[in-house]
């Protein structure tokens, strides 16, 4: 999928309107996790250096009521961005008014600033992520062009992104997206083979659409994680008190028929009589599950076999932990998996899909072992499921 990036485009002089995903997490008024605002670093700084004033808004959090606002304002994350760019980020605390375009019209080439949380715009009738059309001419109203840089929310048609960019003659990627469309997109449509996806996670009704997709496309699918139970119940195995989506376990035998061999289950699972982090583990087959028992992660002859067949990929896509990693004696699975996989970063491509499976790998230390993290955790889904997004979708098009 060909798309304009803002290399493309003049920005010097120019207004340049810059969409990032800063939905960052906080704690006590702290971030406790800035990777987005650093994925958005090279966009932003390639807009200065070249002369643009950039102007910077993202979303954070959810705002239905009055009181989210003060919790949720990105003024914290201007002051880290500033930090990162070694450069005064003036913020503003509004998302449109006089201020705004004041503050707007002073920008000199090379400078910066950031508006307030867009989702600021939701108290009044949820204009900004319903699309309203009068909220997306405005926003766009404000810039010369259109850097859409946050795939966190490219899977939505909101104000900020869909909106815009239906108000203004150029809406081009960020660095970031084109590297999302680039690893995500390029390797559903042209993987270097074989292809192997690792699939985790609570739900198999979270990920239906991901693994019919992928089953066109990957040479084996290693699932794991909670969702696997369903899978084993389908083969007639009792998964005792472990995470089972009952009324799904008919849909994970056709899944298994249309496979044809390519969707592979473990041979064992790590149990616990408590979802507790300090319950008692045991090792058990996954034809011998007790009733009284939980399957809370793989077992060491489904760590061998997974990687076997990761060690003969080229190319590998994960999405969803192998078990309850937030929990050390149960993060076992998951980290040998990521350690594998990080061993091997020389010899294959290794995407990571975002969300949980992102916070793993960056929580054992290994993100820089990883070809490419997902910024999207639901985008991230719905890209793999082979859906078009609306906010790449916005994007001119390379012709």
């Amino acid at each position: 999928m060909a798309k304009k990036t803002v290399r493309d485009i003049e920005v010097k002089g120019k207004k340049v309107l810059i969409r990032v995903d800063f939905n960052v997490p906080q704690k006590d008024g702290e971030i406790t996790d800035e990777n987005r605002i650093v994925q958005a670093l090279p966009t932003i700084k390639y807009v200065l250096e070249q002369g643009g004033k950039a102007i910077v808004f993202s979303h954070l959090g959810r705002i239905k009521k009055e009181e989210d606002k003060a919790k949720n304002s990105l003024s914290i994350v201007a002051d880290r961005l500033s930090e990162h760019l070694d450069m005064p980020v003036r913020f503003i605390p509004k998302t449109r008014g006089e201020a705004l375009e004041k503050a707007i019209d002073e920008l000199e080439n090379g400078q910066i600033l950031m508006f307030e949380n867009t989702r600021y715009e939701d108290l009044d009738g949820k204009k900004e992520s319903k699309n309203d059309p009068e909220l997306g001419r405005y926003w766009a109203s404000l810039g010369d062009v259109f850097v859409n840089d946050a795939f966190g929310t490219a899977h939505r048609e909101h104000a900020s992104n869909v909106g815009i960019a239906a108000n203004i003659k150029e809406t081009v990627a960020g660095f970031l997206l084109e590297k999302e469309i680039r690893f995500i997109g390029g390797t559903l449509e042209n993987p270097d083979r074989p292809l192997v996806a690792i699939l985790g996670g609570a739900k198999v009704s979270d990920k239906i659409g991901v693994i019919r997709n992928l089953l066109k496309v990957a040479d084996h699918i290693l699932i794991g994680g909670g969702m696997a139970y369903t899978f084993f119940k389908a083969l007639g195995y009792e998964v005792g008190t472990s995470l089972l989506e009952a009324d799904k376990v008919e849909l994970a035998k056709e899944l298994l028929t249309e496979a044809e061999g390519k969707i592979l289950l473990g041979k064992d699972v790590v149990t616990a009589k408590d979802f507790d982090k300090d319950s008692e583990k045991n090792i058990r087959k996954v034809t011998e599950i007790p009733a009284d028992e939980m399957g809370m992660d793989i077992g060491p002859e489904t760590i061998e076999l997974f990687s076997k067949h990761l060690k003969d990929a080229r190319t590998v896509i994960w999405n969803g932990p192998l078990g309850v990693f937030e929990f050390p004696r149960f993060a076992v699975g998951t980290k040998a998996i990521a350690q594998t996989l990080a061993g091997l970063k020389e010899e294959l491509t290794t995407i990571i899909g975002g969300g949980d499976s992102a916070a793993a790998v960056i929580q054992f230390g290994l993100a820089d072992d990883f070809t490419h993290i997902s910024t999207g955790g639901g985008a991230s889904l719905e890209y793999l499921e082979g859906k078009v997004l609306p906010g790449i979708d916005c994007v001119l098009d390379r012709s």
